[in-house]
């Protein structure tokens, strides 16, 4: 997996470098210039007073799956906030290189990196939301527009599992189960995993 850091002046700091040695590091303006096909985690540096429409242009997030927010002042609600536009993940810009490399480890499989204290907040949400729905029979219509295999996929998801455990229990390949979420997440009408867990356990998103 290759990765490119994003920051307004293009400077990197050393523990980015010290992460990933063979990144490359450029402005927002130049985000163009990365070929789209490419394999890549984008790594997009907010600094302390800019906002998330100048950090995390629209335009980057539809060209790039994975995308890490590096927050200066990293706070639950810029998270929820970027987690919203579709970033895989949000860390503190001057975090150590070997949270860098598990992150990337994290995201690259599929999974999201958020705080712990954030993650509290949605697990106990959700709860109490599952809670709240609990005499209700769950909504399973969801389904009816999916294919055998999406809905084989959505579960798996749903219940937790990176892309490369999907793989290995139905037999395909990553690239495969890949394929599969973009076309439940455009069927569901839904952005990301988490939307697709509270959706397939009975919470209307």
């Amino acid at each position: 997996m290759n990765h490119c850091f994003v920051d307004r002046d293009a400077l990197p700091l050393p523990t980015w470098l010290e992460a990933f040695p063979r990144a490359r590091v450029m402005r927002r303006e130049q985000l163009g210039l990365l070929p789209s096909g490419e394999p890549v985690v984008l790594w997009v540096r907010l600094r302390s007073g800019e906002t998330l429409d100048s950090a995390m242009p629209p335009a980057a997030l539809a060209a790039w799956q994975l995308l890490v927010l590096l927050a200066d002042e990293p706070d639950d609600e810029v998270v929820a906030d970027a987690l919203g536009r579709g970033a895989s993940g949000c860390c503190n810009t001057h975090a150590a290189p070997e949270v860098l490399q598990q992150v990337a480890l994290v995201v690259g499989n599929g999974g999201l990196w958020v705080g712990q204290s954030l993650l509290r907040r949605l697990v106990g949400g959700t709860s109490r939301a599952l809670a709240a729905r609990s005499e209700r029979p769950p909504r399973v219509d969801w389904s009816t527009v999916l294919s055998e295999r999406e809905v084989q996929v959505a579960r798996l998801v749903a219940g937790g599992a990176s892309n490369r455990e999907v793989a290995d229990q139905l037999s395909i390949t990553e690239r495969t189960v890949k394929a599969h979420l973009s076309a439940i997440f455009e069927k569901l009408g839904l952005r990301d995993r988490l939307q697709l867990s509270l959706r397939i356990n009975g919470v209307q998103v």
